[in-house]
């Protein structure tokens, strides 16, 4: 197991990929063999994003996309003959990136994060821990972030803490038991398939 504390000031700037607002990347993987780092080589990217005016989300063919919002309320995205429901905060959204999405704000502008991942090459899974309890954490990368001030969880009986806007990198090669001390935290988990 290898955990790595990632801060705000680790985390960078990109472009959404229409250009009509900016994410804060937390943490990405890309190809191996890629050349260069971008929306073509990515095989998951764990992102936070305003989303402060109505407007259409980023055309991508290939990307599966967990979405949550973790501050403000009232967000539905709109696809054809379909809805994503937001409008509580921690409600998990699952669509593919090729639909096309516009959204509406019900109640002023929402921060979210964002897990993405290439579809076929990774599996993802996204959820809020509110309440106090266990639960095992399979092989792969996790990422518990602290979205509303500083937090506490613990990760095979060692006590962790993670600052207000922090996340927590863990990496594990076997199961391990992560239960949560004080949150609310979101925690990301991404299993590379091929």
């Amino acid at each position: 197991m290898k955990t790595t504390l990632l801060r705000p000031e680790d985390y960078t700037r990109s472009p959404w990929k229409n250009g009509g607002g900016i994410f804060t990347d937390i943490a990405d993987a890309h190809r191996a063999d890629a050349g260069v780092k971008d929306w073509s080589s990515l095989l998951w990217r764990f992102a936070s994003t305003p989303i402060v005016a109505p407007g259409p989300f980023s055309h991508m063919p290939g990307i599966d996309r967990l979405q949550m919002v973790v501050s403000g309320r009232g967000l539905v995205l709109n696809a054809p003959g379909q809805e994503f429901d937001e409008r509580e905060p921690f409600t998990t959204v699952r669509f593919t990136g090729e639909l096309e999405i516009v959204t509406e704000l019900q109640a002023g502008p929402v921060e979210v994060v964002n897990l993405m991942a290439r579809r076929g090459a990774v599996e993802i899974e996204l959820e809020a821990l509110r309440e106090a309890g266990d639960r095992p954490l399979h092989a792969g990368t996790h990422l518990v972030y602290a979205p509303h001030g500083d937090c506490r969880i613990r990760l095979d009986g060692e006590d962790l803490a993670i600052p207000g806007n922090g996340t927590l990198r863990i990496e594990l090669t076997e199961t391990s038991r992560l239960a949560l001390v004080s949150g609310p935290v979101v925690l990301g988990s991404i299993r590379i398939v091929d």
